[in-house]
């Protein structure tokens, strides 16, 4: 039997892999992802709470989800599916000076790349969230062009208009090798067969090193846990996601947001950070973040929470992703180390991702690349990573 040819293989089906395959399909590219897990979005994607951003630091992240919000945000529209998108915005809150300057200090460099953002006084941000907790409150950054969506629903709509572009897909299957000849790619090795192909994007996300691993390759990315929950659905009562930057024992902040049926998601950063794959729930995210959170707005309470669970963040060393083409296999394109943010950063970088393939760079698309190098020193954090 002959090997199947593509021009291209996506491994990963999930917030990077998925827009990425509609993007290069769209282009008229022959496509196969391959995806170890049984469905799409199987890995991270369905443990996103589904928060969607250009409220970043770095000007790379800002560019990319700016064109995944444009997506994310005419969807429905354009598509005619349901993806539960909800544009309340980001609010950032400040109870100390140092967060004051933090959020103050990158207004110049968020407004300069086209984001609608503003820092509110404590009078004025309470009327856009009533039930902030008024005690110690300086104010806080307010972007109203960001919002939420549900990145299941999002994931499986990505999945029926690839097929419908004839994006092929190979559920159950783990790459175990990257074929090459004299440094070029020429096809993926799985643990079921073969496909040839001239290229390979890996968007494997937390499991993104072993397939670096599999052409020969590295790559900084590094898996921790990071939990979160779902509370009972009630009545509209809170527009933006609510983000608290202030470091407290256990968790360095955390975010939570309304979500448009009604329940409220959130999510904490654990500080020192939970590195390694167990995705587990444990009995102490609950009581961390639900003190916290309660602090913040007090009329959070009473609400009753149903489920909670822990989802992987695929980490890089400065907190930004690694996107662009490998310098010692030719034909290898990174799409990883999304570092938590794969959801609101996917079609942005799937887009790129594509153009970058067959040669058509956008402008500004060379000034993300080299930020967001496979080759940049890795010495950075950003401010709102």
């Amino acid at each position: 039997m002959a090997t199947a040819v593509y021009d291209a293989i996506v491994v990963g089906a999930g917030s990077v892999g998925m827009p990425g395959a509609v993007s290069l399909a769209e282009k008229g590219l022959k496509v196969l992802v391959i995806d170890q897990f049984a469905s799409p979005g199987q890995g991270s994607n369905k443990c996103a709470i589904g928060g969607i951003r250009a409220t970043h630091s770095a000007p790379a992240k800002i560019k990319l989800c700016l064109e995944s919000l444009r997506v994310f945000s005419t969807w429905e529209q354009t598509h005619g599916d349901n993806i539960e998108w909800f544009q309340g915005g980001y609010c950032f809150v400040a109870y100390r000076e140092h967060e004051e300057q933090v959020l103050k200090g990158l207004l110049k460099t968020q407004q300069a790349h086209g984001l609608n953002i503003d820092w509110y006084d404590a009078k004025s941000l309470r009327e856009i969230v009533p039930g902030l907790n008024p005690a110690d409150l300086r104010g806080g950054t307010y972007s109203p062009e960001d919002g939420s969506a549900s990145p299941m629903l999002s994931c499986l709509a990505f999945y029926r208009l690839a097929r419908e572009c004839g994006v092929e897909f190979r559920f159950g299957e783990r790459v175990t090798g990257i074929m090459r000849r004299k440094s070029t790619v020429i096809g993926v090795r799985t643990d079921k067969g073969g496909y040839a192909t001239e290229t390979v994007i890996n968007a494997a996300g937390a499991w993104a090193r072993s397939v670096a691993h599999a052409g020969g390759l590295d790559v900084p990315v590094h898996p921790d846990s990071h939990e979160a929950g779902i509370t009972e659905p009630v009545a509209p009562f809170l527009r933006p996601m609510m983000v608290d930057i202030r470091p407290a024992p256990g968790s360095h902040n955390y975010y939570f947001c309304q979500h448009k049926p009604g329940q409220i998601i959130f999510c904490i950063t654990p500080d020192p950070p939970i590195v390694g794959t167990d995705r587990r729930e444990t009995s102490t995210f609950l009581p961390m973040v639900a003190r916290r959170m309660v602090d913040l707005m007090p009329d959070l309470a009473n609400l009753k929470v149903r489920r909670t669970w822990r989802g992987l963040y695929p980490m890089t060393p400065d907190g930004s992703p690694i996107l662009g083409r490998s310098q010692t296999l030719q034909g290898y394109v990174h799409a990883e180390g999304m570092c938590g943010q794969g959801y609101m950063l996917g079609p942005g970088v799937g887009a790129l991702a594509a153009r970058l393939v067959i040669g058509q760079l956008d402008e500004g698309d060379a000034r993300v690349l080299e930020e967001l190098s496979p080759s940049r020193k890795f010495g950075g954090v950003e401010a709102l990573k």
